[in-house]
């Protein structure tokens, strides 16, 4: 339960008392701040609390936005402010020099707001503290001064239906095309109807992954029908998905696990349903697993190169450039922006195209079409953000430099070879990270695929590879195509597993091979998110169980070399699970803990 203190005399015929209960407060009232001071030392430590100036007029979800959104220690709107339990002590603080200046008499009463919500609110701007404000739009939030202007203020409430613009809201406000125009019209229905039911976003979250799982299960029984229900269930599962999000934004449902949740169970259905066509096609006789783990390979390098260019770029400085005044020259052009939206396949698009060739044509495809889709799509994106990236004059922090580095994944074997490098590293020109990068990484899959299975030549260029790697890491990532070094790893670490998988040329090398890579994947992604909502990056000690990007490519190429190609099948299966068990278990504890932060991804559609 939640604390809300009104201060002031009670408005005959308000209905606030009743829109705060309805709200989850329990409603108590002050006369002023001394009063409210009191009351608020008796509220419990761990609950939020409101202060809200009893003449506030105003729209319900004017309230909802400013006072129950968790993600925030500090909100306000005018008329009222509220505090959960990080934010306490500020709020503590302000209401105290708020006191103590009604104290002061008539001299400092004149620099004084006339509601005591909004002094607390500029007491606590005084002291430097974040308080949000959400965006209120035609809502109406405001504490009237007489009669007629709160007659005028309830006209206006009135004359706004917050329930539409509530649903409205519940919509992210950049989304692809297919799901603005085909989802979102109704499945915001959808997201108010859970609500009203008590449903929360995790329950459809789990509802769309439990969707998606049985979309594969149909895509592996290699029937027509099965691949008809497969196209149908996916897109029922993308409603679910897009649900989920809505309904956590209609209902300010944001929490840890949701965050957790909705940022892995997107890439966990989709690889899901990639294994499920490469099952359906094997049962006809057709082996698509390699392009499948192509599939997976290309999906999760477009996610890494969006994530590092983000994170390169988050607090930088000077952040313009002539590509992206362009850019947004482009988008005043109504057409284009949804042109631009759909050409770089985000979910919607992608899923919708997966469902509809699923059910019509045949697996092998299917994923010809997502490959030619995605390399389209990669290369479009990557070009114009290495053009910003040359054109551009930006300063990057140190904050971004560290994002890379981690989100770089590199292991012991490239950590004790950086010291070394380091002084070397400094007298290179700025463009040394990414090229060794990507030298290093062409050379160790060339390498593995040109060569025969079991040859020690992947060795030795796995070697090289993890010499290169330290290289590209041995001094701070602040050039201005250094956000490229971490997809160029994971293009490297996972075109390597693949090729040496295909050369095996044996029955279950390729889906072990599928299964590693989707737990590697998994860690990054978790890394991701991780850095994402503030919380840091992976703990040092679990990047070092599992070897980082070069160890394990190098664990790899020196399997190959040892075993048969069935005892290389038999070695990644274990690898694999070994993988998984150990991040999924780190993952799990960290996002369910109660330090992980409370956020819901309103980035790039993914």
């Amino acid at each position: 339960m939640s604390t809300a203190i009104l201060t002031g005399q009670p408005v005959p015929g308000s209905s606030l008392e009743g829109d705060l209960r309805s709200l989850g407060f329990d409603v108590r009232t002050a006369s002023g701040i001394a009063e409210a001071k009191a009351l608020l030392a008796g509220v419990p430590a761990g609950q939020r609390v409101a202060v809200v100036d009893a003449r506030f007029v105003g729209h319900a979800h004017a309230l909802r936005l400013g006072l129950t959104d968790p993600r925030f220690p500090l909100s306000a709107i005018p008329g009222a402010v509220t505090a959960q339990p990080a934010g306490r002590q500020a709020l503590i603080r302000a209401m105290a020099r708020e006191d103590s200046a009604a104290d002061a008499g008539p001299a400092g009463a004149t620099v004084l707001a006339d509601s005591p919500a909004d002094r607390v609110v500029t007491a606590l701007d005084a002291e430097g503290a974040d308080v949000h404000r959400p965006e209120l739009g035609s809502l109406v939030a405001t504490v009237p001064g007489d009669p007629q202007a709160r007659n005028e203020a309830r006209q206006a409430v009135a004359a706004v239906d917050d329930e539409a613009v509530r649903l409205k809201s519940a919509v992210k406000a950049r989304d692809g095309f297919f799901t603005t125009h085909f989802i979102s019209p109704y499945s915001r229905y959808i997201a108010r109807w859970c609500a009203r039911r008590g449903l929360t976003p995790n329950q459809v979250t789990t509802a769309s992954l439990i969707t998606a799982l049985i979309a594969a299960g149909c895509a592996a029984t290699g029937t027509r029908g099965g691949f008809v229900a497969a196209g149908v269930l996916l897109l029922a599962s993308f409603v679910l998905d897009c649900t989920d999000g809505q309904l956590a934004r209609y209902s300010l449902q944001y929490s840890t696990l949701g965050a957790w949740l909705d940022a892995t169970f997107d890439r966990a259905k989709e690889y899901a349903y990639y294994a499920g066509l490469a099952l359906g096609a094997a049962r006809g006789g057709d082996d698509v697993w390699a392009l499948a783990l192509g599939a997976m390979v290309l999906q999760t390098c477009r996610h890494v190169v969006d994530f590092s260019f983000n994170e390169a770029n988050h607090d930088a400085t000077a952040n313009t450039s002539p590509t992206a005044a362009l850019s947004d020259k482009l988008d005043s052009v109504g057409w284009t922006v949804w042109l631009r939206r759909m050409i770089v396949l985000p979910i919607g698009e992608r899923w919708a195209m997966i469902a509809v060739l699923t059910a019509v044509t045949t697996p092998r495809i299917t994923f010809y079409a997502l490959l030619i889709g995605c390399a389209f799509a990669a290369t479009y994106t990557t070009a114009g953000r290495v053009l910003r990236s040359l054109t551009r004059k930006a300063k990057r922090t140190d904050r971004a430099a560290q994002a890379l580095a981690d989100l770089a994944d590199s292991g012991p074997l490239a950590q004790a070879l950086t010291g070394p490098l380091k002084n070397p590293a400094r007298r290179l020109p700025g463009f040394t990270a990414p090229a060794v990068a990507l030298l290093g990484g062409l050379a160790v899959v060339a390498t593995a695929l040109l060569t025969g299975f079991g040859g020690p030549w992947t060795i030795v260029a796995a070697c090289g590879y993890a010499l290169t790697s330290a290289l590209a890491v041995a001094r701070p990532l602040k050039g201005a195509l250094d956000w490229l070094v971490p997809p160029f790893f994971r293009a490297a670490e996972y075109g390597t597993v693949l090729a040496l998988a295909a050369k095996a040329d044996v029955n279950g090398a390729l889906p072990a091979a599928y299964g590693l890579v989707a737990a590697v994947a998994y860690h990054h992604y978790d890394t991701v998110y991780r850095i994402r909502g503030n919380a840091g990056a992976s703990p040092r000690w679990l990047v070092r169980a599992i070897g980082g990007h070069e160890g394990r490519t190098l664990a790899v190429a020196v399997l190959a070399a040892v075993l048969t190609a069935s005892q290389f099948t038999v070695a990644l299966t274990v690898l694999a699970v070994a993988v998984a068990l150990v991040v999924l278990v780190e993952s799990i504890r960290f996002w369910a803990s109660a330090g992980a932060p409370a956020v819901h991804d309103e980035g790039e559609p993914a």
